[in-house]
């Protein structure tokens, strides 16, 4: 009873009391007023934005995205960490004082601290300043660092890049300056690929360490999963937009 309750609940709360709407229109349309030729459009439509928003198809769209890079089978050979930024909230209370990371760069710190504490090796924190109103990424994961004990001569900074390609330039340049040959990458799993590339752009071979895993690896069906869910629209989004800005840095970046 209680799957049952879950799969109505998706079709009374958007996006699904949507899709109940279109599909009405569309009926209304072809019933009614004679008009197939819309009528068919209009519930092609609908059906495509339906399956977007089952996880269902999240899955194995997302599971194929964050599948692209393993994490090395054994601890592996480097000589600095790099963790890509991802969203803070400047003003958000914390246990040490304000600013906080949203949730996919908290999990990417998560994975790079405990790598830092078997490599004992530097993180380089690479992410600025995005938005007016967002935080310094950087400075507010070097903060939740120490306050997890890592010295703060073991953190590096790079505070001006506000995407992946400026994440990759700027980051380049200080591996330089400090003369690392083997860097660690850690970013959400969906985002490796992507950011492989970016520092391949800046003649940096990185050895890739995905993390904020968001969808199982041997996902099992059930018929809940077909329910519409905003959850999943996000999730099949952030592919389409990984896939269009993967195509961007390959084919049309400069």
């Amino acid at each position: 009873m209680v799957y049952f309750l879950k799969f109505c609940a998706g079709w009374v709360l958007p996006p699904g009391i949507f899709i109940v709407l279109f599909v009405a229109v569309a009926y209304y349309a072809w019933v009614k007023r004679d008009e197939k030729k819309i009528a068919a459009l209009i519930f092609g439509l609908t059906f495509m934005f339906y399956l977007l928003c089952t996880s269902f198809v999240a899955e194995k769209f997302l599971g194929a995205l964050e599948n692209v890079y393993e994490p090395p089978k054994s601890l592996p050979d480097g000589d600095v960490i790099v963790m890509l930024g991802g969203g803070a909230m400047p003003d958000s209370p914390d246990v040490d004082g304000r600013g906080a990371l949203c949730s996919a760069p908290a999990n990417r710190l998560l994975t790079a601290v405990r790598l830092q504490r078997k490599l004992n090796v530097p993180i380089l924190l690479s992410g600025g300043q995005v938005y007016a109103d967002s935080g310094e990424e950087a400075q507010i994961a070097k903060r939740i660092l120490m306050s997890l004990g890592v010295k703060e001569r073991d953190i590096i900074l790079e505070t001006k890049s506000i995407n992946t390609a400026q994440n990759a330039r700027f980051s380049a340049e200080l591996l330089r300056d400090g003369h690392f040959s083997r860097p660690v990458l850690v970013t959400s799993a969906f985002h490796m690929k992507r950011a492989v590339l970016n520092f391949a752009r800046e003649n940096v071979e990185v050895i890739p360490y995905p993390a904020d895993y968001m969808v199982s690896r041997e996902p099992v069906f059930h018929y809940t999963k077909l329910r519409p869910q905003s959850e999943a629209l996000l999730q099949n989004v952030t592919v389409l937009q990984e896939t269009l800005r993967t195509f961007v840095t390959r084919y049309l970046y400069f």
